[in-house]
């Protein structure tokens, strides 16, 4: 019992211990407050007086005092004046300080009512007075350091956005001298603000005036702090920023920093995706969340680009058992062990196997008995394929069959395929191969299940595509090579595609049979003027500092690319992003022959003859080679 008696007592002593040093710092503070107290009040009467007090009033007066400072006393310490750290004070505690002198005024005057020791003039001109010291004592240091900012050396920062985002900038720049950043100026295109003032900084002037603005501060840096700006405000700031010849950073919007909010800490560069601006996507949470929520998923080619962020995005949501796939190691290494430490509702299974076993496929599927699939599994290099054309049929016309026939096998009720852009009047091995997949999924689904492909363009970041062959190309001081200067294509960030997809994926109905959807891809990009943007973002010249090359179209490959053919009917949904595509489709029987075919010149590693049947196949036109097999 002695030892408990001992540490009980040495918790009562550290608590009165910390209680009395808190108590030491309030106390102080309190004598402060009774002497602003005393000094206030003594002042209001003899300004009542005109300074000649008569010997009643200081009589009167008498009475008054003590009642008055208790009265501050009581009313600070119900707002909560005591007890808080004030170099770090804020609207809250100054909104409390006003609370508290309104208190008192109304408190001071229900108490002079009947007695009257006091004139009510004195007793409101007191306590704004004595409110005004008290604050003025609080807001000391933070008077200070602001007085401060404006000597200190550091980099000199515009900021362009005089909204919620770029004040809160300021204001944490501010708050924040050992960061070394100190706002200088404030740009806006709104002319409403022009000439304001924000937390002492000024509005000075738009977008296009930022060179003018640089030279009159002598600023350093550039930062565009708006929740969401658009593509356009993006391309302006950073070629003002070019012209001022001043860095240019960016605050990502709110949606990038759920969880913390903007801050210093995420300034960043400008990406070509910020150039490249699209509306942010909005996702029907609770309709993606009952399609996927406690099921069974099972995600192909789930070490790839489209494939890993899939798996990251479904594992969110919480399903009853998450399988990747993928005949790449150590890709599906990555992305499991990715999903194991950004979250903790579900643990991955790992499989490694390929799409074009047949038998290993029949056993992955009867093992895990996936309720929803998302078959993302594909070849997708245009030039690549055009020299391997067994390959694409192999990967992605019978993979993807093979993955069709397991999934009706084990009674799969929903399934969604990635699909491409470059299956419509595809030029390419890739996109008639991924044509293929997209006919044989309409074939081959089963009534009652809700199966369907989803087509975009170019996904900015994945794998061997156009922006991370830019950057390298860039880092190694050029060139950059562009086939074409007209060529254009349609982009869309990885995280916005795969949103979608889910999406598109809720939307497909069990009564519609196999669809084919297609996303909203905004406008296209031509690649030469993503090649320069690229190398203006990275600080240099296009032309002149890097070289940009014009290399010639590639095999395979087209100037410009389509969302659909001219046969096809298009149809709105319910989402503003996803239309609903009727498609041609290939006569079953020919499709089926056709593949069968293709299947054998494969095996055969007849590549010519894969490639012509491949394309003839594709654009359902007859082929003058196409000998149908005999069973």
């Amino acid at each position: 019992m002695q030892p408990m008696t001992k540490a009980k007592l040495q918790r009562v002593w550290t608590r009165l211990a910390s209680r009395t040093v808190r108590m030491r710092s309030d106390l102080a503070t309190a004598a402060l407050d009774v002497v602003y107290s005393v000094v206030a009040f003594t002042l209001a009467l003899v300004l009542r007086y005109d300074g000649a007090v008569p010997g009643d009033a200081w009589a009167a007066f008498a009475g008054f005092l003590p009642i008055a400072v208790v009265a501050v006393l009581v009313c600070s310490w119900a707002w909560g004046l005591y007890g808080q750290l004030w170099q770090h004070a804020s609207m809250y505690e100054a909104k409390r300080l006003v609370l508290s002198g309104s208190t008192l005024s109304v408190v001071l005057l229900a108490v002079e009512v009947v007695p009257r020791h006091a004139p009510i003039s004195v007793v409101v001109m007191g306590s704004v007075l004595v409110t005004f010291l008290m604050a003025l004592t609080r807001f000391q240091a933070r008077l200070f350091s602001f007085r401060r900012t404006g000597t200190q050396p550091g980099m000199r920062v515009v900021v362009i956005g005089a909204g919620g985002a770029g004040a809160g900038l300021v204001s944490e720049m501010l708050r924040s001298p050992r960061a070394g950043l100190y706002p200088v100026a404030i740009l806006d295109d709104d002319q409403s603000v022009r000439g304001k003032s924000l937390m002492g900084v000024g509005v000075d002037g738009t977008i296009a005036e930022l060179a003018e603005v640089v030279e009159l501060t002598g600023a350093h840096m550039v930062v565009l702090a708006m929740s969401n700006p658009s593509a356009d405000v993006v391309r302006r700031s950073v070629e003002a920023a070019e012209r001022a010849d001043v860095p240019l950073k960016i605050l990502p919007g709110i949606s990038a920093t759920v969880g913390h909010g903007s801050s210093m800490r995420d300034l960043r560069d400008v990406r070509i995706e910020d150039l490249l601006g699209r509306e942010q996507v909005t996702t029907d949470l609770q309709t993606v969340a009952a399609v996927l929520g406690g099921r069974r998923v099972l995600i192909t080619g789930a070490g790839g680009s489209i494939g890993s962020e899939i798996a990251r995005q479904v594992a969110a949501f919480g399903p009853q058992r998450l399988v990747l796939l993928d005949h790449d190691e150590t890709h599906l290494h990555d992305v499991a062990a990715s999903i194991e430490t950004e979250t903790v509702q579900v643990v991955p299974v790992q499989v490694l196997a390929d799409i074009r076993n047949l038998r290993q496929m029949h056993a992955v599927f009867a093992e895990h008995l996936p309720d929803v699939v998302f078959h993302a599994a594909a070849h997708k290099h245009v030039p690549l394929l055009e020299a391997h054309p067994s390959e694409a049929v192999r990967t992605n016309v019978i993979g993807t069959a093979n993955v069709l026939t397991c999934a009706n096998a084990t009674g799969v009720k929903r399934l969604v395929m990635i699909s491409t852009d470059k299956a419509v009047y595809p030029s390419s091995v890739m996109g008639a191969s991924k044509r293929l997949g997209e006919q044989l999924l309409i074939t081959r689904s089963p009534s009652g299940s809700a199966y369907c492909a989803v087509r975009f363009g170019n996904v900015l970041g994945s794998r061997g595509s156009v922006v991370p062959t830019f950057m390298r190309q860039i880092e190694a001081g050029g060139p950059v090579t562009v086939t074409d200067r007209k060529m254009t294509r349609f982009f869309m960030s990885i995280p916005e595609a795969v949103q979608l997809v889910l999406q598109a994926g809720a939307l497909a109905s069990d009564s519609n049979g196999a669809e084919v959807f297609m996303l909203d891809m905004g406008e296209p990009v031509r690649i030469y003027d993503l090649a320069e943007r690229m190398i203006r973002l990275s600080g240099r010249r296009p032309g002149i500092d890097i070289e940009i090359r014009i290399t010639g179209v590639r095999p395979g490959e087209k100037l410009a690319e389509e969302l659909l053919t001219l046969d096809e009917v298009e149809c709105p949904t319910v989402h503003p992003s996803i239309m609903r595509v009727v498609p041609t489709r290939i006569e079953p029987q020919l499709l089926e022959q056709g593949v069968v075919a293709l299947t054998a010149m494969a095996e055969a590693f007849d590549e010519d003859h894969c490639a012509h049947e491949l394309r003839w196949l594709a654009s359902t036109e007859p082929s003058p080679t196409f000998v149908v097999p005999v069973h």
